[in-house]
Parts: C-alpha cells; structure tokens; sequence
C-alpha cells in the first residue's frame, strides 16, 4: 500500500451529505405516501433531538479546537488547557463525520416528509400539523448538520510554520 494522500480520511463532502438526503427523502416519500393513513400523530418536537446533538456537537468542537491550538497561557506562562490526545481528536472527527451523514439522512427523512404533507396542508389538518413537524425537524437536522461539520472542522490540526504544505494532521 503506498503512503499517498488516498488513503487519508478527508473532509465530510456536501455532495456525499446531498447523495444521502435525496435518498433518504424519496424513500420517505414514498413510504409516507404509501403508509400515511396508518401513520400515528407526529410529536412535534421531534427534531429537537437532532438539534441538540448539532449544539453539543458545536461546543464539543469549540473546547477541542482551544485545546488543539493550546489554549493560550495562564499568569505563570504555563499552558492554559491540557493539550489534547490525538486519539480523541481523530475519535471526535470521527463522530463529526457519521454525525453529519447520519443528519443528512434525518434531513432527507423529515424533506420527504415535508414533500408529502405541504401540498394538503391547507385541506388536510393532520397534513397541516405534519408539514410544521416536518419544517421543525428539518431545521433541527439542519443544525445537527452544521454542529457535525463544525467538530470535524475544529478537529483538523493546527497549521504548523514549518510546513509549506498545510495542516499537520
């Protein structure tokens, strides 16, 4: 096997992410419209899980990106924050990475939803509640989304000054 860049785990792409939400969505296109009278009543909450994933995915990377790069110096020079083990910050990336695909999926689950319920919306008062359900859970796996890139970001080693070609890890 050679030491190529191939072999490298690379940055979440939103191609991948859009692959996984179309799928996702027309799947549940088409098991709502199939299934949608025997569907129980959504919570309407139900994307505020996916959410606060995202959140704490979001801090998560905030706390990891100060420890990757030091944390700057308390008053007697010594460094503010334990410098981070390279296991967890290749584990967190990992998380980062599933997180977003796997929020890419919930996006296309509750689009497909949406794609289903909005056109009754105005004549159908369960389609009426389902398209706001939806609409919440499509932004809560939005934001799951954005937290997931978030730590993969903050996971990415810092640029180091001797290194013409970039990031360290």
């Amino acid at each position: 096997m050679s030491s190529s860049d191939d072999s490298r785990m690379g940055v979440t792409r939103l191609r991948d992410l859009a692959a996984v939400a179309v799928v996702a969505a027309v799947l549940a296109y088409l098991l709502t419209r199939w299934n949608y009278n025997r569907m129980p009543a959504l919570p309407r909450l139900a994307g505020l899980t996916a959410a606060l994933l995202g959140i704490g995915e979001a801090i998560a990377g905030t706390a990891i990106r100060l420890r990757l790069r030091g944390g700057g110096r308390d008053h007697g020079g010594r460094p503010a924050l334990r410098p981070i083990q390279p296991l967890v910050a290749v584990r967190a990336l990992m998380v980062g990475k599933a997180t977003a695909l796997a929020g890419a999926g919930i996006a296309g689950l509750w689009a497909g939803l949406l794609l289903y319920v909005a056109p009754s919306s105005s004549t159908v008062v369960a389609a009426g509640d389902d398209t706001l359900t939806a609409v919440l859970g499509l932004v809560g796996a939005a934001v799951m989304i954005l937290g997931a890139l978030w730590l993969e970001n903050c996971c990415r080693a810092p640029e180091s000054p001797d290194d013409p070609h970039g990031p360290v890890g």
